[in-house]
């Protein structure tokens, strides 16, 4: 099944309206039984030429699903995509204003920043020389469309996820750069605390086994949609822990070694 421009549209209009109103839609996979990957992709296209006619700006780009534990959960083999915004960047050690996102969550992750684009079919050589540098980072997780549908408890798929933005809310960098190739970025992990308990620890190599390879399968995964990564952007390549709940009240420290810190509050 292929969705019409105007099923297309009326899908973008909603998730846009609930990320507005804090207010979750049901599934667009029960709406439109057989969307396709292509279909989700088409609804997050549009956002964005929303988003960007509204005055947004792009800042980067994140990669979802990368972990085989997480890939299982779905039912899928693919990672999916989304798009970092201006307005979705938290300084490090700040404060989430309260009712900013519906269900945030917290991801850990290292994000690379860009010097160079990246383009089609690339080589993991090709993305450490476009690479500027590389940082610990926290990705907010929100969801604008239901996890499970309540009447029915059909979880949401990766059509679900990748029309809602790949889920993504937020991102945090920390103030720690390092050249790409300054530390083996598998080995490369994080001890999460909320509040002050541990709840949460992971390697880069959870990410597809080398962070790295995340951006190669962005830059061919962009190619055939017709984008390309941009130098300066911010791409977070991926989770190498499953997702923490952040109600209100909740400080995330994320604790990455010798590679750096990051950390953010929730009102």
């Amino acid at each position: 099944m292929t969705l019409t421009d105007a099923q297309v549209d009326r899908a973008a209009a909603d998730l846009l309206a609930a990320e507005d109103a804090r207010e979750q839609i049901g599934l667009l996979s029960l709406r439109h039984d057989g969307m396709t990957l292509d279909d989700a992709y088409r609804i997050q296209s549009a956002q964005m030429a929303q988003k960007l006619a509204a005055g947004r700006d792009i800042v980067g780009w994140k990669i979802g699903l990368t972990s085989k534990v997480m890939q299982d959960a779905l039912g899928i083999d693919t990672p999916d995509s989304g798009v970092l915004y201006d307005d979705m960047v938290f300084p490090t050690g700040g404060t989430v204003p309260k009712g900013r996102f519906i269900q945030p969550r917290i991801e850990a992750e290292i994000a690379f920043v860009m010097k160079a684009p990246l383009d089609g079919d690339v080589t993991r050589d090709d993305v450490l020389a476009a690479t500027d540098y590389v940082v610990p980072s926290l990705e907010i997780l929100d969801t604008r469309i239901q996890r499970k549908d309540p009447a029915t408890g059909q979880p949401r798929i990766i059509v679900d996820t990748v029309s809602d933005n790949a889920a993504n809310a937020g991102i945090v960098l920390g103030a720690q750069h390092h050249a790409p190739d300054a530390h083996d970025l598998r080995w490369t992990g994080a001890i999460l605390r909320a509040n002050g308990a541990v709840v949460a620890t992971g390697l880069g190599a959870a990410v597809l086994d080398d962070p790295v390879m995340g951006l190669v399968w962005l830059a061919r995964r962009m190619h055939q949609y017709g984008q390309k990564i941009e130098a300066g952007q911010v791409i977070l390549s991926g989770s190498f822990i499953a997702p923490i709940e952040c109600p209100p009240g909740t400080r995330i420290e994320a604790d990455f070694g010798p590679f750096g810190d990051v950390s953010i509050s929730f009102e």
